[in-house]
């Protein structure tokens, strides 16, 4: 068995609305709370890291079994979009929704479409950071497959 360990660090100087620092690998950027939660919105923020990571863990893993099934691409793209709502004065990370778009060659068959779209669903139950927030956040997949 594998075991891939990653480490991060932070410092934080200040109070609720200052502005602190995350190193983490190839990722280097300053962190605060986003405007929309009353604070500076300077560099990146919990939310967006958490989409972050699930986006990148969905394509990423699209991208391999899309690769493993022999399923050739024109391009491979997506957008995710993150829910968090604020109740009572808590804060919920509600909802994650992936919309990857799969653009296949123009010659691509109906089994090669039909093969992309299980892809896509296959890829959003198999993602480890999917599969880490299961029970808390909910995923949703709204994928597209075109050809050129």
């Amino acid at each position: 068995m594998a075991v891939h360990t990653f480490h991060l660090t932070a410092d934080w100087p200040g109070l609720r609305n200052d502005v602190g620092y995350l190193e983490c690998g190839e990722l280097k950027t300053k962190i605060s709370i986003p405007p929309e939660m009353d604070g500076p919105g300077i560099g990146t923020n919990p939310d967006e890291m958490l989409l972050g990571a699930a986006a990148t863990c969905f394509i990423i893993t699209l991208a391999a079994m899309m690769e493993r099934s022999n399923l050739v691409k024109s391009s491979l793209t997506l957008s995710s979009e993150g829910i968090v709502e604020m109740e009572k004065g808590v804060i919920t990370y509600k909802k994650i929704i992936h919309r990857p778009h799969i653009v296949l060659p123009a010659a691509a068959s109906e089994k090669e479409i039909h093969l992309a779209k299980k892809l896509a669903e296959k890829a959003e139950s198999s993602c480890m950071i999917t599969r880490a927030i299961k029970g808390n956040v909910e995923v949703e997949l709204e994928a597209t497959v075109t050809k050129m």
